[in-house]
C-alpha cells in the first residue's frame, strides 16, 4: 500500500503541496483533471482552496476527493 496523505496546502497555480505519513513531501498537479466532471468545479480557486486532508487523501468542501495512490503516484518529489 502507498503512503496516505498527512497534510495538503492549496498552493497557487492549482498545484497541491502534500505530506505524506512516510514524510515524503510531494507537490501534485490538479490542472489535467479541471476539465472532467465534477473536478472542473475546482476550477473556482476559492473551492479549490477548501482541500484538507481527511482519512488519508484529499478532499474538497465540494465532496470531491482523489485516489491517495494517484496522489502518491503521481506527485513529484520536493527536494
Amino acid at each position: 500500500m502507498n503512503p496516505r496523505v498527512k497534510s495538503v496546502n492549496a498552493v497557487q497555480d492549482y498545484v497541491l503541496e502534500i505530506v505524506f505519513n512516510n514524510n515524503e513531501k510531494k507537490v501534485f498537479d490538479v490542472k489535467p483533471f479541471l476539465n472532467f466532471g465534477l473536478f472542473s468545479e475546482l476550477k473556482d480557486t476559492i473551492m479549490f482552496q477548501t482541500a484538507k486532508a481527511e482519512l488519508g487523501t484529499v478532499i474538497w468542501e465540494n465532496g470531491l476527493d482523489i485516489c491517495p495512490d494517484t496522489l502518491y503516484l503521481e506527485s513529484k518529489k520536493v527536494e
